[in-house]
């Protein structure tokens, strides 16, 4: 499978115990596969060490280019890891070892074989969650559902893969809209399919979102995204090809000539 340009975008905040074997794993998926790849860690305000971590990997790994920003944010971290990114294709994935790097040459395929514009992983039928992590899900799920009609079964999960003017439409200025980015690639024209992943137990570090603050911003987040689609403008601008145009400009001059 050839694979074009690929830039593997991981955002990573207090994952100190997790980022060197992230990078390894991410180099033993992608060696086989025939493409040329970065893998660029987002450094989203670490306080744990996770800074001198990473300083150590960029001697040690020559593919690793790792981007810093001062505790902004995931949907932060992903902006400035696509504005960073080189590659043709961008892949997501979060830095905590629960999305499996192994699904990557599986997702790179689905993209190939369907032709869509993004590939969405979906953990639901295999998350290892706590049972009040899963109930939360689905109930956020059921929201967006009815606030936004968008049925995608797992917009929650990370790992995921799009062509890079996918990545580069999206309003990830924006703050929480890293939630919705099936949602707004479909809004934005774009096909999304997606595909079943792997998904592990967090196994050390801690995770950065509570039961209720991910609810009620996830809430108040699709209120938001809803109000943003409404004032989205329709027009899609296509370009008249330049023999039509020659044409165009023959008739107005002999309309003028005429009239004169």
């Amino acid at each position: 499978m050839a694979v074009a340009s690929l830039s593997v975008i991981a955002p990573a905040r207090n994952e100190r115990d997790n980022v060197a074997a992230l990078v390894l794993q991410i180099d033993e998926a992608l060696v086989p596969v025939d493409c040329d790849y970065e893998i660029i860690i987002v450094d989203d305000g670490s306080t744990d060490g996770t800074d001198d971590q990473l300083r150590t990997l960029l001697g040690q790994h020559e593919r690793l280019r790792v981007v810093t920003i001062q505790a902004a944010g995931q949907t932060a971290a992903l902006w400035a890891g696509i504005q960073s990114a080189q590659g043709e294709l961008i892949a997501m994935l979060d830095a905590d070892l629960q999305n499996d790097p192994a699904d990557l040459p599986c997702l790179l395929d689905a993209l190939d074989q369907t032709g869509a514009d993004l590939i969405q992983g979906d953990r639901s039928g295999r998350r290892q969650d706590a049972l009040r992590r899963r109930f939360g899900s689905m109930v956020a799920r059921f929201t967006r559902i009815l606030v936004l009609g968008d049925f995608t079964r797992d917009t929650g999960c990370t790992l995921r893969v799009m062509r890079r003017q996918v990545a580069q439409s999206l309003p990830l200025d924006i703050s929480g809209m890293h939630r919705f980015i099936p949602y707004l690639a479909r809004r934005l024209g774009y096909s999304v399919h997606q595909m079943p992943v792997v998904h592990h137990a967090r196994t050390r570090g801690a995770s950065k979102y509570g039961l209720l603050d991910r609810a009620a911003v996830g809430l108040v987040d699709c209120f938001g995204v809803r109000r943003i689609v409404r004032r989205q403008l329709r027009c899609r601008p296509s370009q008249i090809p330049q023999a039509a145009q020659r044409r165009s400009h023959d008739i107005a001059t002999q309309t003028k000539e005429i009239r004169i």
